[in-house]
């Protein structure tokens, strides 16, 4: 870049997002429609469901046990004509195996969970949720502009574009504010008869429309397939399996990772509820005002109500100490999973749209989570309460 970075408070923050047709991401999104398929059927479906697809095979495999039945072939011949795949391109040959191998939830899990109010973790785990200022997503520029790129180049229906593909942004912050994009990455899945000219012209004219003129400098690198040649992607390709990408469903590298991943998972499952709900907090905590940036730590043990740890950290944004944000968090939200799944409605079925171009600062779905005017007063009020004591 042209821009000299002679502030010692300079640093380079990189996130990546992937397309809808990218081998992990087709596999996530199976798993949540199938898992939407039985909430539709039955809202007190247990699941976790796993995908694995590999040239020509699919494998569905874990536990479900819900009063509805689904059919998984259905789902998948959907998911193909929306993500933008035939059948047949999923293997090299045109030959494809699914394969179901689900059963029901361990007995021994399922005693120790329990029901109703009384409903407790259904692992053990941690969970973290992230929010920041910087953008009105309360989340990075690096990855709201990474997602957004995805998502656009899915929407473009440009004649030669495959489904597969992925994108790359580097940010520049100064004094933790971003203020230029020095380098975009994409890859992009191609008609085999497509000029690498007309694929790197038009995918730069996307780019171009994607990211903020003011974030864009004369020496911001613009690399469009770089590797030239992207013809044989998706399953076909490369193994894709769920939950494997796990940055690119929160927070990039900007936040900590939690234990677990979220696709196919229900409701009592922590791992999904917990990331929920540790979002929730972290944005409300941000959308008060009380920091610029939040970043929320929750840990459960199975079959237990409350979590075992609640930690925040505002890195010295905020306008109280972290300890005193912690007591008004305890104090505000109930955190209990029974409590999470009713506030937070995580028995509807919704986790399909989701399970691409990530799980937080989705103003196209405006989940729950995402929803914190009702939680700013309180904590406000927790905050001052604190204080006095």
């Amino acid at each position: 870049m042209s821009e000299k970075n002679t502030n010692r408070n300079c640093r380079f923050v990189t996130a990546e997002a992937v397309r809808a047709g990218h081998p992990d991401k087709f596999c996530d999104q199976l798993a949540d429609r199938l898992l939407d398929e039985h909430l539709r059927g039955d809202p007190d479906t247990r699941a976790a469901i796993e995908v694995m697809a590999a040239g020509g095979k699919i494998l569905v495999a874990g536990e479900v046990t819900s009063k509805a039945s689904v059919d998984v072939e259905r789902v998948l011949k959907q998911l193909c004509a929306e993500v933008g795949y035939t059948m047949d391109e999923l293997s090299t040959d045109g030959s494809l195996s699914l394969e179901v191998r689900l059963n029901s939830q361990s007995p021994d899990i399922a005693q120790a969970v329990g029901e109703g109010d009384k409903l407790g973790a259904g692992d053990q785990g941690i969970m973290v949720g992230y929010a920041t200022d910087e953008t009105p997503e309360r989340m990075p520029l690096p990855v709201v502009l990474a997602q957004k790129l995805c998502r656009r180049l899915d929407e473009s229906r440009i004649p030669w574009l495959k489904p597969d593909g992925k994108a790359q942004v580097t940010v520049l912050y100064q004094d933790d504010a971003p203020v230029a994009v020095s380098a975009v990455v994409v890859s992009v899945q191609h008609e085999k008869d497509a000029e690498i000219e007309t694929i790197r012209r038009e995918i730069k004219e996307i780019t171009r429309k994607v990211i903020p003129e003011k974030y864009l400098r004369p020496g911001t690198r613009l690399l469009i397939n770089p590797s030239g040649r992207f013809v044989l992607g998706g399953p076909a390709a490369d193994t894709g399996l769920t939950g494997r990408k796990l940055a690119v469903d929160a927070y990039g590298p900007v936040a900590h990772i939690g234990g677990g991943s979220f696709s196919g998972k229900d409701s009592t499952k922590v791992d999904r509820t917990g990331a929920y709900a540790a979002r929730w907090v972290a944005k409300s905590i941000v959308d008060a005002g009380l920091a610029k940036r939040c970043e929320v730590q929750l840990a459960y043990a199975i079959g237990r109500e409350l979590p075992v740890s609640v930690e925040v950290a505002t890195f010295g944004t905020g306008i109280v100490p972290d300890e005193v944000l912690c007591r008004a968090v305890r104090r505000t939200f109930d955190l209990r999973p029974a409590a999470l799944i009713r506030e937070l409605k995580l028995r509807c079925p919704m986790y399909a749209p989701l399970a691409v171009y990530g799980h937080f600062g989705r103003a196209d779905i405006n989940p729950p989570w995402e929803e914190t005017g009702a939680n700013e007063t309180a904590l406000l009020l927790a905050v001052l309460m604190n204080l006095k004591e």
